[in-house]
């Protein structure tokens, strides 16, 4: 008897294809649950996690009455943050602060001042200074929240209830205990 028939079979029995198809699931199967490699889980042993806090800078958000939107930004706590289009997690507000809007104006003497801007189609678009507190793991690279580095300059998407905006990082620092 040969090993392999006409019809591609292993002792007229069993195809050769169902035996490679066997071996592969196999194969997975064993690398899933015995070689995890060393990427880790998300609670990692032995990780450095700090207490951060995340300074934003919010520029022209249009809002139709910017103190009671901050008013109730304020009240609510927290906010769910989206890094890179991934969900991050809710995190604490520790403040807000709403940011003058101001505009150069030439004196006699030659000097500038910033003084109140006048136009009244500036009166629904306020620029905010949000502070944000959450845990992160510091890494020789710097701050990662879940999966995702946030360093300076990285645009950080806050949802609630009844908005969608993004903030600009100006400062990342760890909170002394």
């Amino acid at each position: 008897m040969a090993l392999l028939d006409s019809k591609g079979r292993l002792f007229g029995k069993i195809s050769v294809l169902d035996v490679g198809a066997i071996a592969i699931t196999l194969a997975v199967i064993f690398g899933i649950f015995f070689l995890p490699g060393n990427s880790g889980s998300v609670a990692q042993i032995g990780a450095n996690v700090k207490t951060v806090e995340v300074e934003l800078l919010v520029r022209g958000l249009s809002v139709k009455n910017p103190d009671r939107f901050v008013e109730e930004f304020r009240e609510s706590e927290t906010t769910s943050v989206v890094i890179r289009n991934q969900p991050f997690a809710n995190i604490g507000i520790k403040s807000i602060e709403r940011l003058p809007r101001t505009t150069p104006v030439p004196q006699p003497d030659g000097t500038v001042k910033a003084l109140e801007d006048p136009r009244p189609e500036i009166e629904n678009i306020t620029d905010l200074s949000i502070i944000l507190t959450s845990d992160a793991e510091l890494t020789d690279n710097g701050f990662v929240f879940g999966n995702n580095k946030v360093k300076v300059g990285h645009t950080l998407r806050l949802e609630g209830y009844n908005y969608d905006f993004n903030g600009s990082v100006i400062d990342i620092r760890a909170v002394e205990e």
